[in-house]
């Protein structure tokens, strides 16, 4: 197993994407904590790992606050002694226009998306420095972070900030050998998408991608495994776009050949 003896910490893990990663780090032999503000879901996810023969624990914390990311990380610490993979997993999403958006609901999705993410990600960079041994830290983006989508303007502010804060700690932190990559999954089937589409809408949206289908949690997950594997090693700074080729798919400008016209 690729991470037999590693401790991985894992932020959303009580459901979708959060506990498929925090799952199939556990199958390549990981020690997880797994961390969420929804407390019966992270026990259940930490239970379902404890009856597949994992170490697991389970925390409660609102990760937009300080003093819950550092009293899990504590916890984590206390229980297993290190922190080698640290995967920030959550963010806050809002559908409103532009111009009826609210300042309070831009604040919370940057809140709970970037600083969350700050947290953990400052605090186990902290103790991996000090240890001196490396480290692996993998921030979960979103297309949001570079394609303008309409409707969702606190939520693409949040993700590009994401973006920037996993590119500017994988430079200051390449030197003490810590990994700090980001994946941008594409549209996910996730319960989070299905408060906004029903099951026949997923699917039709799903079919008009190129490769047929939404993505689903697991498909994120194989990625974070990829990112926190030795194999991986070498890589430091980047975003893997697991999309299922949805921005491949934007509409590109017809040919000269096609439109008729001369070339000037």
């Amino acid at each position: 197993m690729r991470l037999a003896g590693r401790v991985a910490v894992v932020s959303g893990a009580a459901g979708g994407i959060g506990s498929a990663i925090a799952l199939a780090l556990a199958r390549e032999g990981a020690r997880i904590g797994a961390i969420d503000i929804d407390r019966e879901g992270s026990e259940a996810v930490a239970a379902e790992l404890r009856e597949n023969d994992t170490e697991a624990l389970a925390l409660h914390a609102d990760l937009s606050r300080r003093e819950d990311v550092e009293a899990a990380l504590e916890a984590i610490r206390e229980r297993f002694g290190r922190v080698d993979i640290a995967v920030s997993g959550i963010a806050y999403e809002e559908h409103t226009p532009l111009l009826a958006a609210e300042a309070d609901a831009i604040r919370k999705s940057l809140e709970i998306t970037a600083l969350s993410a700050f947290h953990l990600c400052q605090l186990s960079a902290r103790e991996m420095v000090e240890r001196g041994e490396g480290g692996k830290i993998i921030l979960i983006n979103s297309l949001h972070a570079i394609a303008p989508f309409a409707g969702t303007i606190g939520y693409n502010m949040a993700e590009a900030a994401l973006r920037q804060l996993g590119r500017s700690m994988a430079h200051e932190l390449a030197p003490h050998r810590i990994n700090v990559n980001l994946i941008e999954p594409g549209w996910i089937d996730t319960p989070g998408e299905r408060q906004w589409h029903s099951d026949t809408q997923l699917r039709e949206l799903g079919s008009r991608l190129p490769w047929g289908r939404l993505g689903t949690p697991n498909d994120i997950a194989h990625g974070v495994v990829y990112l926190a594997s030795p194999e991986a090693d070498y890589v430091t700074g980047t975003s893997l776009r697991i999309d299922g080729g949805l921005l491949a798919s934007m509409p590109r400008l017809p040919t000269l050949e096609e439109t008729g016209d001369e070339d000037p």
